[in-house]
């Protein structure tokens, strides 16, 4: 006989323990990356069936074989942004729109692509139901970037990418940032990608991660 839980989802203490015992230990310490990560709902962003997980420290599928990154990736991408509230963002990868939502409430505004249409609608459903109105949803392929709403202030690429693209640094600012994972397709390294103020390159390390293969003209192919 299959066992019945009796315990009620409780979001608010299921994001306070996801932060304080593995978001800050693991040295998520923006006070305004950690707020975000407590506000925005996450189980909003992944099936039903899988609400009472929405918490966990761990990427969960959402369809179309791709997933939502786990929640230390997720703050560690937008810590190393350093997000100002006039920044303009590019995301490459909107997935179910929980990374758009978190960057949309540090930022002035964020344009998202992602090249699988259902996961875009559904995107589309989850943030708009929830007010999210600087955000921009467009259908293509993310590797492109968008060079007619370009200099971006800041870029996230939320897929591993073969390189570093030089299409997506020439749409980044000076001064600005890029956070993409770069490697084989299945283990990427993190990178930070710093554009000085003289439009020199600096690359940093952030960690190994492992994310869907990014897909597309300047990506892997499908």
């Amino acid at each position: 006989m299959k066992e019945v839980s009796n315990m009620v989802f409780d979001r608010e203490k299921e994001a306070d323990y996801l932060i304080e015992n593995e978001l800050i230990p693991a040295g998520i310490t923006d006070k305004k990356v950690l707020a975000v990560m407590r506000k925005v709902q996450r189980e909003k962003f992944i099936p039903a069936s899988l609400k009472e997980k929405a918490y966990g420290n761990y990427p969960l599928p959402i369809g179309e074989n791709q997933t939502i990154s786990q929640p230390y990736i997720v703050a560690l991408m937008t810590q190393a942004l350093a997000l100002k509230p006039e920044d303009k963002v590019l995301e490459v990868g909107t997935g179910s729109g929980y990374q758009a939502a978190i960057l949309a409430e540090l930022s002035s505004v964020v344009y998202s692509i992602e090249r699988i249409k259902t996961l875009l609608d559904r995107a589309r459903t989850n943030l708009y139901s929830q007010g999210y109105n600087n955000i921009y949803l467009i259908l293509g392929d993310g590797t492109l970037g968008l060079p007619d709403y370009s200099p971006f202030s800041k870029i996230i690429v939320t897929a591993a990418a073969p390189k570093v693209s030089d299409v997506l640094l020439n749409q980044l600012e000076n001064g600005g940032k890029m956070v993409v994972p770069v490697g084989g397709r299945y283990v990427q390294d993190l990178k930070l990608i710093e554009k000085a103020k003289n439009g020199r390159i600096y690359k940093k390390s952030l960690c190994g991660c492992r994310f869907v293969p990014l897909v597309g003209k300047n990506g892997w192919k499908d």
